[in-house]
């Protein structure tokens, strides 16, 4: 009852509380991107490298137009590899032939890709499927071959045997290997641990049971061997890669029933996913519960939802919306409407407890139409970038601040370019880094003005950044570190950027501020500029907050040609400031810093 109660109230009041707020600074947005069947990737087996490299990257750039900050990459589909493997052969759904090497890594490019836009890389890993029915010939290598006795047959499905010691041992060793070799942001796992109907599991694992059973019943028992192979890999991950996220994305109903007023299969009886017990044992860091239904009915998304975040256990709760169902390219069935998963979305937000949100799939965002939404959330929900919510049961410890910001407008645009440098050490990795973009009417309060959404315009893995911002306005530009578990780093330096009126190509020609002279400065910094034409020029010099601290030239009438002008500057105190030009509308801005 408590559960209906919060889900109705919930239902009846997020719509208005959050319309006008701002997204959250901190929040998981990730996107499947599946590579069985070549679902999302790669749509052709028969293509070049460089084109499957293509289109990756062009499906990674699409999510980050859309602030998508994580990516659940499928790295091994049936026994088999989207990387270079020592255990197991080439996946047949890169090159159309099982163990044929594709000529490159797909995993060390998807990383490499999704971390220069600023975003996380988890593997997504099928941890028992064997074979899913495809009908291809499988590799000498492949461990149906070289290990049939691991193996439980279900006619064309074939998994490994969950119960079997030496199973769990093999794929926890797969999985380590991929976390100790690549730097990947987190482990994934789906939810095919024993089968799915019409594959249901009787007696098949009747060697298994009489040999490791023990005094367990066999229902206990099954649900046992996934609890400690799950418990397995979190304590091999916490030694090769502590900073690294485990999740996994059960069925989205746990028991039949459960909540009351929800009905379904049953996970815990039928798969023995025993997800509720995963969590009150701490073994994930968060849980991606597959809620691919509606609000309203049998599997009511407003039921389903809060009564998972009940039993998180204090971890991370990123409920998985089923955005194919609303696209008639990904599903048959009923379309769910355009507002079906921006609505789940903002009843995630407004349930304390849910950090984020994971969409299947990444084409019904990059490409198929899917009802609009991919624009509800570029243009609305995720109109501002986010940082991943920081876990606080893992390392707290902040990266060193970058060094050396600095920022220019691009001649003839309102283009703000910006660069620093890396720190060069630390306790702490700084895996990304985050930009902010500060009015003038907020920069008297450097750290309360970072805490808004409004004013973070980037994450990126690069030292450098491109932004446009709103005219008419002195903004403050600072950067910050960003550790695996988006701990930031105290801010750089600061450096404050006049806003330019949007001109035509023409007249943006017609003024050229040079670069102050020297740069830093000590005592004195040369200023000069270039007019195509006549012009009445007013030539100036504010902080970082856009307080005036020099006028060298007030609206004084100055001849076509090169001029330049000194800024002695006097008490100035260590910093950066900007030197501003209008010349008859027209306005260009350089940094300047002064030493002392």
């Amino acid at each position: 009852m408590r559960l209906a109660l919060l889900s109705l109230l919930l239902a009846l009041v997020y719509p208005v509380a959050t319309a006008a707020q701002a997204p959250p600074k901190h929040e998981f947005r990730g996107a499947w991107v599946a590579t069985v069947l070549g679902l999302d990737w790669p749509t052709c087996r028969s293509c070049s490298p460089d084109a499957q490299r293509a289109q990756l990257v062009e499906i990674l750039d699409s999510l980050q137009a859309i602030n998508v900050n994580a990516v659940l990459f499928q790295v091994r589909v049936e026994a088999d590899a989207f990387y270079e493997s020592p255990f197991e052969p080439w996946s047949y759904w890169i090159t159309g032939e099982q163990g044929r090497d594709p000529g490159y890594d797909p995993l060390a490019v998807a990383i490499t890709e999704a971390h220069a836009r600023g975003m996380e890389l988890h593997a997504w890993f099928n941890p028992y499927r064997a074979e899913r029915g495809s009908g291809y010939p499988v590799d000498p290598s492949h461990v149906t071959v070289a290990h049939p006795e691991w193996i439980l047959d279900f006619g064309s499905i074939k998994i490994l045997d969950p119960g079997l010691p030496e199973v769990r041992d093999y794929v926890t060793s797969v999985v380590t290997d991929v976390a100790r070799r690549y730097d990947i942001d987190g482990v994934h796992f789906d939810d095919y641990f024993y089968p799915y109907p019409p594959n249901t599991i009787t007696n098949e694992d009747d060697a298994s049971f009489a040999a490791h059973g023990g005094t367990f019943d066999r229902a206990n028992w099954r649900r046992f061997n996934v609890f400690r192979f799950v418990r397995q890999v979190r304590d091999s991950l916490a030694v090769v890669r502590p900073e690294a996220a485990f999740g996994i994305s059960p069925f989205g109903i746990w028991k039949n029933g459960v909540p009351a007023g929800t009905s379904g299969l049953d996970a815990y009886n039928t798969v023995y996913a025993d997800a509720v017990g995963w969590m009150e044992n701490d073994l994930l860091d968060y849980l991606t519960p597959q809620l691919y239904w509606p609000f309203g009915g049998g599997q009511d998304y407003g039921l389903l939802a809060p009564w998972w975040e009940s039993v998180r256990n204090d971890r991370h709760l990123y409920p998985g919306h089923g955005l194919y169902r609303a696209d008639p390219s990904t599903f048959s069935g009923t379309l769910y409407a355009s507002t079906e998963v921006p609505r789940q979305v903002r009843f995630n937000r407004a349930t304390e407890g849910i950090q984020g949100s994971v969409f299947f799939r990444a084409l019904n965002l990059t490409f198929y139409p899917t009802k609009g939404i991919a624009d509800s959330l570029r243009t609305d929900l995720f109109r501002t970038p986010a940082l991943p919510p920081p876990m606080a049961w893992k390392s707290q410890t902040a990266p060193d601040a970058p060094t050396a910001l600095a920022a220019a407008e691009r001649p003839g645009t309102t283009t703000v370019d910006l660069a620093w440098d890396a720190p060069a050490g630390g306790d702490a990795e700084a895996r990304f880094f985050a930009v902010y973009r500060i009015p003038s009417s907020e920069a008297g309060d450097l750290g309360a003005a970072m805490e808004r959404s409004e004013n973070l315009v980037a994450v990126t893995g690069g030292t450098t950044a491109a932004d446009v911002p709103p005219v008419n306005d002195v903004y403050t530009y600072v950067v910050t570190s960003v550790s695996p578990n988006s701990i930031e780093s105290a801010p750089s330096n600061v450096v404050a950027v006049q806003s330019s009126v949007a001109t035509e190509a023409e007249p943006a020609r017609a003024l050229a501020l040079a670069a102050p002279r020297p740069n830093p400065a000590r005592s004195h910094a040369e200023l000069g500029f270039t007019l195509r034409r006549p012009a009445r020029v007013t030539l100036r010099v504010v902080d970082v907050l856009g307080r005036e601290v020099a006028r060298l030239i007030d609206a004084a009438p100055r001849a076509a040609g090169g001029h330049s002008v000194t800024w002695q500057t006097g008490t100035a105190s260590s910093g950066t400031y900007l030197v501003l030009i209008e010349a008859d509308g027209v306005r260009a801005s350089r940094p300047v810093v002064v030493v002392r």
